[in-house]
């Protein structure tokens, strides 16, 4: 079974010390907060350990990222020379119910040989997290982005490639915007480019309020499990539904995740919008828009799919792939783990890198040759 490892006891000592340090005054009464120190991470139990173990898996190094809102948990999969693969969860998930299973399935195998994959959990979201002091200032979606700064700062990274889902997704999108030289490319999965619908504020809003009051109760969990999924899938893949259940009831810090769900409905607009085509006798202005290779992915049955649709028509269609997935909802890593991960290889060799599936030596890992030129005007493929 794959496990985590902790650091020498030097470094444990010196990540004891760090704590949520914006917190340092009430500001109502003035009074000083007590610090909240991070949880201790020894090992995980059997409830805890990866869906799929594997002999020839990278395990997991968890090492903790300090922030201006507090503590970042990174768990680091593979060779950390190799080029970086970034990933974010989205509301109610960590980087082991999110992404664990399926970077640990067995066609993604090749990509983990050649990438180092950085998981990062949002702030008080991942396992055994402690729960955040009452008056907590949860960082914006814009900040939460900034998180994602810190982080390739701290293992001196130079450029990503993202993947996320959900939330996740919208926040490395936010990072492209503000760091766009950083960025290689986009795998966004359920990803959402307008601010929140009345109904989606509504829900997500008594979501919040019985997490901070009650805890998970019944209604959070069947309003985020639709999330995930959507009602036919959670119809019919009910395995599916009760394991993501469970982690909703085990590993998710209730309060904390009222706290990343009121970040998340208070999003602004990215404020993309699709380049207009230069002509002899019209010049484009200038547009924000994400300039680097983007594959966003739903499923048939998910209930993002309108929101990608749409996130779609406001890219560059000479460098934006949409990707619904049949029989499949939203919960895509779980539900069609094989198509996914080929459809991530076509990505990846698409941006110029040749995976060597049977390396023939050690000096065998990602080739980068030129990048094939794209033509004007190619309309963004639909692939089903």
């Amino acid at each position: 079974m794959s496990s985590i490892y902790i650091e020498n006891e030097d470094k444990e000592k010196d990540k004891d010390k760090m704590s949520y340090k914006k917190l340092v005054v009430d500001e109502t009464s003035g009074t000083p907060l007590k610090e909240v120190n991070k949880p201790a991470f020894e090992k995980l139990d059997e409830t805890e350990q990866p869906l799929l173990a594997r002999s020839d898996v990278p395990a997991y190094q968890v090492d903790f990222v300090s922030t201006e809102w507090g503590n970042v948990l990174v768990a680091v999969q593979g060779d950390k020379s190799r080029p970086a693969i970034v990933t974010f969860h989205d509301i109610g998930l960590n980087h082991v119910t999110c992404f664990q299973s399926f970077f640990n399935y067995m066609d993604m195998q090749p990509i983990l040989k050649h990438f180092c994959v950085y998981h990062i959990n949002a702030i008080g979201q991942e396992q055994g997290a402690p729960q955040l002091p009452d008056g907590f200032q949860y960082p914006t979606m814009d900040q939460l982005s900034d998180i994602i700064l810190a982080v390739l700062k701290h293992f001196r990274i130079q450029r990503i490639i993202g993947f996320g889902m959900g939330a996740g997704a919208n926040l490395l999108a936010r990072f492209q915007l503000s760091h766009p030289d950083m960025v290689e490319g986009l795998v966004l999965i359920n990803c959402v480019s307008t601010q929140s619908t009345w109904t989606e504020w509504a829900q997500q809003k008594l979501s919040s309020f019985y997490l901070r009051g009650k805890g998970m109760t019944n209604y959070t969990q069947e309003y985020l499990l639709w999330h995930y999924f959507g009602k036919k899938t959670m119809e019919t893949h009910q395995d599916l539904v009760v394991q993501f259940r469970e982690n909703l009831a085990k590993s998710v810090n209730p309060y904390n995740l009222s706290l990343f769900i009121e970040s998340y409905i208070k999003r602004s607009d990215l404020h993309i919008k699709r380049e207009q085509e230069k002509t002899e006798h019209f010049r484009a202005t200038p547009t924000r828009t994400i300039d680097c290779d983007v594959m966003l992915i739903a499923g048939t049955n998910s209930p993002h799919l309108n929101d990608t649709v749409e996130m779609n028509s406001r890219l560059n269609p000479t460098k934006a792939t949409w990707m619904k997935m049949s029989d499949c909802g939203g919960m895509i890593l779980e539900e069609q783990p094989a198509k996914l991960a080929e459809a991530f290889k076509l990505f990846l060799q698409g941006m110029g890198y040749v995976l060597k599936l049977r390396p023939t030596g050690p000096a065998h890992s990602v080739e980068p040759p030129a990048p094939r030129p794209r033509q004007t005007g190619q309309p963004s493929p639909v692939m089903v």
